[in-house]
């Protein structure tokens, strides 16, 4: 299995979500970390940009997620999402 990623930052393809919106789900990408009080349960890693830590919860109320194969999928920026769609095997496979 290969761990593809896209290059760059997700942040900067120009469908980067709100600076309140990002900053409520991301911790990295030069962003605020607001992991620090969250729970296990509450953390996961973008699919599309492995690594990046992402709150479930903060995620979800600003809709950084897709839902795919009966799966919950979480985003650490808006650009991930389409990039999500473009190929969702692809990007599900990295969470595997």
């Amino acid at each position: 299995m290969t761990n593809d990623t896209q290059t760059g930052s997700c942040c900067s393809t120009g469908a980067a979500a709100s600076d309140a919106a990002h900053t409520a789900a991301v911790s990295g990408h030069g962003k605020a970390n607001l992991l620090g009080g969250a729970s296990a349960d509450d953390q996961t890693t973008c699919p599309v940009m492995v690594g990046s830590p992402v709150s479930k919860a903060a995620a979800e109320a600003v809709g950084l997620f897709r839902d795919y194969e009966g799966q919950r999928y979480y985003f650490c920026c808006a650009g991930c999402g389409p990039a999500f769609d473009s190929d969702p095997a692809k990007y599900a496979a990295n969470m595997a």
